[in-house]
């Protein structure tokens, strides 16, 4: 059986797949999409993170849309976010631009990067409750922090993320969630997740555009991982009430720790 050049049923697959793992754990597809791309079928690196970021940057719009609909996002926190990250981003394009992308030493970067982020990932979703309480314990003793350090520190956050998710299309949703969790006490943490997607959406969107520029996108796989990953999500966000979430999470994170560990040694 011939497809269209556009539709290539195992990247849709994936990308159902993916998006149904999405739709269950909340889990950005970043950190699924971008190794499944590299190590499954082989994409370079670059090109690997510059398609994903484009596919998450359309996801996520409709992420974006539920939250602000619903009221769960702290415009002031996106804004400072988005003050640190976008520059963050433009800067990382600059360098990408300018660097030989094909080189056995950039495709490295790029892979021991992104494995890294993976175990960071998965550490989140084991040890997320232990992470938190030993920040807020090391807050507690700090006392008090001011707004202005909130401020400031919430913009080096979006510097940080910017930086990392434009290289690897991973981290926003695991360093930045834990990261905001102990800033914001006070908020509740369905505004922090909201707060969080609709920073991805510009941060991915000017990463993807970005690596369209400098010629870092396949469209073909685009468009039949999107095909997928739509209805992927929607079947993923209504299995999701009938799993027990905790088991869920933890095959995930042992599914990250394999990935990260075939990515740091090859």
């Amino acid at each position: 059986m011939s497809f269209p050049a556009w539709y290539q049923p195992l990247y849709s697959f994936s990308g159902f797949f993916v998006g149904m793992l999405v739709g269950i754990t909340g889990v950005g597809g970043g950190s699924l999409m971008t190794p499944l791309l590299v190590l499954l079928f082989g994409v370079h690196p670059a090109t690997a993170v510059g398609t994903d970021l484009l596919y998450a940057a359309i996801t996520k719009t409709a992420g974006t849309a539920v939250h602000g609909m619903h009221g769960r996002v702290n415009w002031r926190v996106v804004g400072l976010l988005a003050s640190g990250s976008v520059p963050a981003a433009l800067a990382m394009l600059w360098f990408m631009a300018g660097v030989n992308r094909q080189s056995p030493e950039v495709a490295h970067a790029i892979t021991l990067s992104l494995g890294c982020l993976l175990l960071l990932t998965a550490l989140m979703l084991l040890c997320r409750g232990q992470v938190l309480n030993a920040m807020r314990k090391w807050r507690g003793k700090r006392g008090v922090l001011a707004p202005r350090t909130i401020a400031i520190l919430t913009l080096v956050l979006g510097l940080v993320l910017g930086t990392l998710v434009t290289m690897t299309s991973v981290g926003a949703g695991a360093l930045g969630v834990t990261v905001l969790l102990v800033l914001y006490p006070q908020l509740d943490v369905r505004e922090i997740v909201g707060s969080d997607i609709v920073h991805a959406v510009p941060l991915t969107l000017i990463g993807g555009m970005g690596y369209w520029f400098i010629g870092e996108i396949n469209w073909t796989i685009l468009f039949a991982l999107l095909l997928g990953s739509i209805p992927g999500i929607v079947a993923g966000s209504l299995l999701a009430p009938r799993l027990h979430e905790r088991l869920i999470r933890i095959v995930l994170a042992v599914t990250l720790l394999v990935v990260a560990w075939r990515l740091i040694f090859p």
